[in-house]
């Protein structure tokens, strides 16, 4: 069974890149990824904070979040 990865990102160039890159090196045969642009899905910024998200780009695995970078805090989504 596949673990669940979830990258948020809002579109800025910072989170393009890291999006990118995420998509170039991740298992795709361990991780089921699944990319959530929070600017266009307003709706999922309260899952992204539920799961420990305070910034995008962020990648969560297995309920752990991990920051890439700084391109906008979860609050600036709201």
């Amino acid at each position: 069974m596949k673990e669940k990865a979830i990258f948020y990102h809002a579109g800025c160039p910072v989170c393009v890149d890291a999006e990118q890159l995420i998509v170039d090196v991740i298992d795709r045969e361990r991780f089921d990824v699944e990319i959530v642009h929070l600017g266009e899905q307003k709706a999922r910024v309260g899952e992204a904070e539920s799961a420990g998200v305070n910034s995008v780009p962020a990648l969560v695995v297995a309920g752990h979040p991990y920051h890439i970078n700084f391109g906008a805090s979860i609050e600036a989504l709201k």
